[in-house]
């Protein structure tokens, strides 16, 4: 099977077992990306309900197990992280095509973003374990935020790594390099994903191009790991 028809299966049994669970917990990041538009154009946007709906979303997705930073404060600790979201500049990053990130001055922005985030939830980390850890928070958290307020980049996540790896399409770890061997695959796979992303759709919304990716490689990494019993999500 070539790569491109891989991944197009793997994110039609995800989007198809998402669609079957009106309750499911993956249904939480249509949610938070929905709000998240519909707050770019608002100019009186209930901060305090996106940082519910983020809060939830990264929730179901794994990042306040017990050992998060995050389990110890309320949903409220992602304010200053929503307003810079919302910010105009941010627009464009908003839904994005692959293809937009060949543009270096996009592509810039977006890492901006991600190291106001990265630094952000580092200083809360610190604050919660009370030293000056010198890492920077996981990558798994900024492009899991990235991924449910914007839809622009995959979140870098066990199974998705795993996934993308085992096709040899991208380098496992966040960065330019790899955001942009996505944007290569997309390219030259254009027509067959967008032929099957024009089916994804969220309370009206299409699905992100990066967001098609990330399913698919995602359930390809979860497919991998089930002879290993690892029924989890990252």
């Amino acid at each position: 099977m070539r790569t491109v028809d891989s991944i197009i299966k793997s994110a039609t049994v995800f989007y198809k077992t998402l669609s079957e669970d009106s309750n499911g917990r993956f249904r939480s990041w249509e949610y938070c990306y929905k709000c998240f538009h519909d707050a770019r154009n608002n100019p009186d946007a209930d901060v305090d309900y996106l940082c519910l709906h983020l809060a939830f979303y990264l929730a179901s997705w794994g990042m306040y197990r017990g050992s998060s930073f995050l389990l110890q404060k309320d949903y409220k600790v992602h304010k200053k992280v929503v307003k810079e979201i919302l910010k105009p500049q941010y627009d464009c990053l908003f839904g994005i095509k692959c293809s937009k990130f060949r543009d270096e001055e996009v592509f810039n922005l977006m890492m901006e973003l991600y190291r106001f985030i990265e630094n952000y939830y580092g200083e809360v980390r610190d604050s919660v374990k009370e030293v000056d850890v010198k890492s920077n928070p996981s990558s798994v958290l900024v492009t899991k935020v990235l991924m449910g307020t914007l839809g622009c980049v995959p979140a870098y996540d066990r199974y998705f790594i795993e996934g993308v790896k085992s096709k040899k399409v991208a380098a496992g770890r966040f960065g330019k390099n790899s955001i942009l061997s996505l944007v290569d695959f997309y390219e030259q796979n254009e027509s067959d994903l967008e032929k099957a992303r024009r089916g994804l759709k969220v309370c009206g919304l299409s699905y992100p191009q990066m967001k098609l990716l990330d399913m698919g490689f995602w359930q390809i990494g979860f497919d991998l790991d089930q002879d290993k019993g690892l029924k989890k999500a990252d």
